[in-house]
């Protein structure tokens, strides 16, 4: 597994932090690579073989690829572009997804193919798209190629991001690889970022997969309204876990130089499913936008044609999450959601009052949630059936004792989930802010056990 939380907090991060500032600007990069490297290999030993075969591979097709291009050899630019793409997803679909195919052809066929229980490198969906993304953008000449391999294989392996994005795509921070700085801005606002972030995941993100855990492991005392409160619960986790390593995510970068794009603003405050997938995971939307959606000719072609293609994005994106039958359930869920409003509902939406807006969009999101988080089909089925009042009772007075008990840590993910802006007076009290933080944290890490992010497993 990765650094434990408190060998992370109390010695590498300082020790990476420390470093980074004391070594001479030539050897910035050189320094981030290795101790990315180390943070990778901590928790895959094996599997940082694969992170350095891809940095390699990436680094040389690109620098092919632009000489041709320079040579006006468009033929074998197009074919390097192709062995760099089938490369790239060939390293994701053998890790990712050989087990998943192999039952599906056993369940298909009725055959009965072993399969090989390969183990999941983490973080290989983040940094397999950002790698393509970077041979896409220098074929297409948006970014040069890079020419220092130190330089391309920090950006790959940053540990701030590797194992559970935001994706970052390399015209991002092309600029800062080559020469960045750290004003004391700089790095207030990335201590506080982080700190945000941190107590997101340790403090709401983990305490809410608690009450979804206790809730759901007792499928015979299930009813109606637990389901809703198991699937709100889940709702919250997921949102904070993630938010909550994107915000650390980009606080590091601040401190390091480095100035990541958002990646989530405010998802569930959300009037339409559509605004929804705006404001949540932004870095894999714009790399599914640009990457896929785009070159599919997006809307151009008329209603089929763009159709058609949301519904390709949109199994592509529920098999980016998962190799499991409900990713793809949860991608085609949300391709039927986002069709029907932008060719039936979009006018009335608009009409709306915003209040309605944001319960119409939560009612969707939660069920959708329900979806993403069970991998059993059987149990999926069982759970749904429960949030619609098919073969269970309305109500049980567990739902009262959770009321009572979780009611605080509820009302915390809502109040946690609007937008809040600090005042310049609040402002000044940063400092104390981050230290009660950092003790809410702390004291919420030493009383549970290791509870790694979700999207590890991306």
């Amino acid at each position: 597994m990765v650094f434990s939380s408190f060998v992370f907090l109390l010695l590498f991060l300082p020790f990476t932090l420390l470093g980074h500032y004391i070594v001479p600007t030539r050897w910035k990069n050189t320094f981030l690579l290795a101790v990315s490297l180390l943070f990778y290999a901590w928790g895959e030993p094996v599997y940082v073989f694969i992170l350095l075969f891809s940095i390699a591979f990436n680094f040389w097709i690109a620098q092919w690829m632009e000489r041709c291009r320079k040579q006006r050899n468009e033929k074998s630019a197009k074919t390097l572009l192709v062995i760099g793409v089938v490369g790239d997803l060939s390293v994701l679909c053998v890790f990712k997804y050989t087990d998943f195919l192999l039952q599906t052809i056993n369940s298909v066929f009725g055959m009965h193919i072993p399969l090989p229980g390969i183990p999941l490198p983490i973080g290989v969906s983040f940094f397999t798209f950002q790698t393509l993304s970077y041979v896409i953008d220098v074929f297409r000449g948006v970014v040069p190629a890079e020419r220092n391999i130190v330089s391309f294989g920090a950006y790959v392996s940053m540990f701030p991001q590797l194992i559970a994005g935001p994706i970052v795509q390399y015209k991002t921070v092309a600029k800062e690889l080559s020469l960045r700085s750290v004003s004391l801005a700089d790095f207030s606002e990335g201590v506080w970022r982080f700190s945000i972030g941190l107590a997101k995941k340790v403090v709401l993100a983990n305490s809410a997969g608690a009450l979804f855990d206790e809730i759901s492991a007792y499928a015979p005392g299930l009813s109606t309204a637990g389901a809703w409160l198991g699937a709100i619960a889940f709702t919250f986790q997921i949102y904070f876990d993630f938010s909550g390593y994107s915000d650390m995510a980009i606080g590091l970068g601040r401190m390091f130089g480095f100035h990541f794009l958002e990646n989530f603003d405010h998802p569930y405050i959300s009037q339409s499913i559509t605004e929804f997938w705006r404001r949540w995971h932004i870095s894999l939307g714009t790399w599914f936008r640009e990457y896929v959606y785009i070159p599919l000719c997006g809307h151009r072609n008329g209603a089929f044609r763009q159709i058609a293609n949301i519904f390709v994005v949109w199994i592509l994106t529920g098999l980016w999450h998962g190799a499991a039958a409900n990713f793809v359930l949860w991608g085609l869920y949300y391709a039927v959601l986002l069709i029907a409003e932008k060719l039936l509902l979009k006018k009335v939406i608009k009409i709306l009052p915003s209040a309605f807006g944001n319960i119409y969009t939560m009612f969707f999101v939660v069920i959708g949630w329900t979806i993403f988080a069970h991998t059993d089909m059987a149990a999926l089925c069982n759970y749904l059936k429960a949030m619609v009042g098919i073969g269970v009772p309305l109500y049980l007075k567990s739902v009262g004792f959770y009321a009572r008990t979780r009611g605080v840590l509820l009302l915390a993910c809502v109040a946690c989930s609007l937008p809040w802006r600090l005042s310049s007076k609040w402002k000044t009290l940063r400092p104390m802010l981050v230290g009660i933080l950092w003790i809410l944290s702390i004291a919420f890490l030493v009383a549970d056990s290791y509870n790694p992010f979700l999207y590890f497993r991306f």
